[in-house]
């Protein structure tokens, strides 16, 4: 990386209260209520240092962004080549849906398949800064693989708890890039008390999902790219498989970001959050105008990385929807493996079910009226579907 680049980094502040906390210290979330806590810049500032131009020059990876990055000293960073992934232009299936400028970012190219690697860089990267010598996180899939990896270029352990019924892709790469592997009965809900009291125990650092300031700042990279690769425009409608919902809160995050550096105006997608009709307690709460989700009993969904039955970011979730005129709709388990199936024939990309969701939930809102054909409209894959064989 380039040794001139400087880091605008200057505190942790609670996305609900508004305290805020010392970027040199631990910490999770917020002392004082006990919500997310998001890393804020001297944006203005950053601004002066650097711009679309002189970022178009850098490596094609999400550290390219390294003065809104929480990494304070580049030597720290922890990178496999994350981010920068393609937004692939989809003809067929748009006009098979009734769109006629469809685009698919394509986060199964990232290293470990997902876009939890971003999340999981940006995390570990942090931890090793600030001299964090073990992780443990719970895991529904992707994102155990993803922390796993990079803890050990890193040289941090790292322990994984994860429901038995992961795909088996998820817990033998876990394995394999050298985790201490746990798998429990239950969902991702239950990991998580189990990862939350041994890091109690063990002073190990908890990495769930927006319980920790970091692993947001990895994925809200995805908005800058997006921006970045649409040459600083952004599209009518983004659709995200939500289940921790760091997806959406990150790319929110970044369009706030981006406007007060100068780089886009105020326009914004309208962001619609997809769910399984299994688990959907995102969907529920906007349907009925609550400000949090109840959490959702009975989690059933083959498509693992939305099998959340809550989220501590939903708050933040429901906002980003309502404040970008968006929505929140669930589909089935079936509606998911007929269209990984459509989308893999009709542009030949394999598709995670997650991402499949999201051309399920297009094709619905398109029926209703609430998406036109002449909306340009982004959807996330968010992994690759050779993770998922066992359920083809």
């Amino acid at each position: 990386m380039n040794q001139s680049l400087k880091s605008f980094f200057t505190h942790l502040e609670c996305t609900y209260c508004g305290q805020k906390f010392d970027k040199t210290i631990v910490n999770r979330l917020c002392g004082i209520c006990g919500k997310v806590l998001f890393a804020k810049y001297d944006l203005l500032s950053a601004a002066q240092f650097i711009n679309p131009e002189i970022i178009k020059n850098r490596a094609p990876n999400m550290w390219r962004y390294f003065e809104v990055m929480p990494v304070i000293d580049q030597q720290y960073v922890v990178s496999l080549g994350e981010g920068f992934t393609p937004i692939l232009n989809c003809t067929d299936l748009g006009e098979e849906i009734g769109i006629k400028d469809l685009l698919i970012k394509d986060e199964g190219l990232n290293p470990t398949a997902s876009f939890k690697a971003r999340g999981l860089s940006a995390a570990v990267s942090k931890a090793k800064e600030l001299g964090i010598t073990s992780i443990t996180m719970p895991s529904a899939g992707n994102a155990a693989g993803a922390m796993s990896s990079y803890a050990a270029r890193a040289g941090i352990k790292s322990y994984v708890f994860m429901p038995k019924d992961a795909p088996f892709a998820n817990k033998e790469e876990a394995i394999m890039t050298g985790a201490t592997v746990e798998l429990i009965d239950g969902l991702i809900s239950d990991a998580g008390v189990i990862s939350r009291e041994k890091a109690q125990q063990n002073n190990w650092f908890d990495v769930s999902t927006l319980q920790e300031p970091y692993r947001v700042e990895g994925k809200k990279t995805m908005g800058y790219e997006i921006a970045e690769q649409m040459n600083w425009e952004i599209p009518d409608v983004i659709i995200y498989p939500t289940g921790g919902g760091t997806g959406i809160v990150g790319i929110w995050k970044a369009f706030d970001e981006m406007e007060q550096m100068g780089w886009i105006g105020p326009e914004r997608p309208r962001m619609y959050a997809v769910q399984a009709e299994g688990c959907a307690p995102i969907v529920r709460a906007f349907l009925n105008n609550d400000e949090f989700a109840e959490p959702w009993v009975n989690a059933n969904t083959y498509a693992s990385g939305i099998r959340v039955p809550s989220a501590i970011g939903d708050y933040l979730i429901l906002e980003a929807l309502r404040k970008s005129n968006g929505g929140a709709l669930s589909v089935s388990d079936q509606e998911m493996k007929n269209m990984t199936k459509v989308i893999s024939e009709l542009e030949g990309i394999f598709v995670c079910p997650e991402g499949a969701a999201t051309a399920v939930a297009l094709e619905k809102l398109v029926s209703t009226h609430q998406i036109k054909s002449d909306d340009q409209v982004l959807l996330l894959n968010t992994g690759s579907g050779l993770k998922y064989l066992e359920y083809k």
